[in-house]
């Protein structure tokens, strides 16, 4: 038996069906698009203050806390993230600056967690999901660590954290070696007794040759460091007065199949994340943001395609064309939705005004 109630939910559905059918869009809204900036001569792969970067138009993109994996933390604190991004037709350098309150770069204390930053590719065409990818849809990922560039700058030890620290003695040192005083310089100097380091793996390494990190992954449960040979993605990170500013830089093109190679007048996908190690913010518990459109302006003077230049735009075009109808084809179709909906739309209103005019 009909019902208003019954008649309101099935005219609901005859719009979204209509809508469907017609092809118009029931959301939409005005993407982000960060433009590298080409410039000519070397980066400022240094230097967060140099006046180079004025040249990139600065994105402000939104971020939030991840909520689909544990650990899940609600109240993340890295709320937006600024990029702008820069190229000379070799290497790529992306300036990210976010507020930060405190500045965490140690992890040698129990209790403590380190500040972070990281920049995602998929390695796919598309779009696979934006938080660390999907079986299928890999992505590479460009992780800054605080206290891997601290590590460069000064290399610190427990002792430093705790210096009244006391051992008796140490079985595996080397007497051989000179330690001054350094108690763990002495017991960890046998790469016998160091398995992770002996067979190269890149997080049990003292010091790293960059603070960057060159992930790939493929869903949640599969990060995975790239190979010592592999890690070519460059850093530098500076923090004053509540912000943290880094940057990252590599090549444009990469002959590793886990790399994301670039090049001008293509549009690509790039996703952030950062972590407060203040907030005890790891792993997870972090602040991600959804996938973001990117592209490498033309070299200047070339006439190639700038920040919305049609030639940029084409592989987008490309896409939207592919799934969804145009010209005559949608022209027809939203003729015969409204020659369906029309004469169910009256009779549908006019069913609810007679059942509201019952005794």
């Amino acid at each position: 038996m009909f019902t208003r109630s019954r008649l309101i939910v099935v005219a609901v559905c005859l719009l979204a069906l209509g809508a469907v059918l017609a092809n118009a869009p029931l959301v939409s809204s005005q993407g982000l698009t960060i433009t590298a900036a080409a410039i000519e001569g070397d980066l400022p792969l240094d230097a967060p203050d140099s006046a180079l970067w004025q040249q990139a138009t600065a994105v402000e993109v939104p971020m939030s806390a991840q909520m689909i994996a544990r650990p899940i933390m609600p109240e993340t604190n890295a709320k937006a993230i600024t990029v702008r991004a820069l190229h000379n037709n070799a290497e790529i350098a992306f300036l990210l600056e976010w507020q930060d309150a405190t500045r965490n770069d140690s992890t040698l204390s129990v209790d403590a967690f380190r500040d972070s930053v990281a920049i995602q590719f998929p390695l796919i065409d598309g779009q696979p999901f934006y938080c660390m990818g999907q079986q299928g849809g890999d992505v590479n990922i460009w992780h800054w660590k605080a206290d891997w560039q601290a590590a460069l700058i000064a290399q610190r030890s427990l002792q430093d954290i705790y210096p009244n620290i006391y051992v008796d003695q140490y079985p595996f040192a080397d007497p051989a070696v000179e330690t001054e005083g350094d108690i763990y310089l002495a017991a960890y100097t046998d790469l016998d007794y160091l398995t992770a380091e002996a067979v190269g793996n890149l997080l049990a390494l003292p010091v790293h040759l960059s603070p960057v990190e060159d992930i790939v992954a493929g869903g949640f449960g599969t990060l995975t460091s790239q190979s010592l040979e592999g890690q070519n993605v460059q850093g530098y990170g500076e923090w004053s007065d509540g912000v943290w500013r880094v940057i990252f830089s590599r090549s444009l093109t990469s002959a590793e199949a886990e790399d994301v190679s670039l090049a001008p007048e293509k549009l690509y996908s790039v996703a952030f994340a950062a972590w407060d190690g203040a907030n005890q913010e790891r792993n997870g518990a972090k602040s991600t943001s959804q996938w973001v459109s990117f592209q490498l302006a033309g070299a200047p003077g070339t006439g190639a395609a700038a920040t919305t230049g049609a030639a940029a735009q084409a592989p987008l075009t490309a896409r939207v064309a592919a799934i969804q109808p145009t010209g005559f084809n949608a022209l027809f179709w939203g003729f015969i939705a409204l020659l369906i909906l029309i004469p169910l739309g009256i009779g549908v209103v006019m069913l609810y005004f007679h059942l509201g005019n019952k005794p």
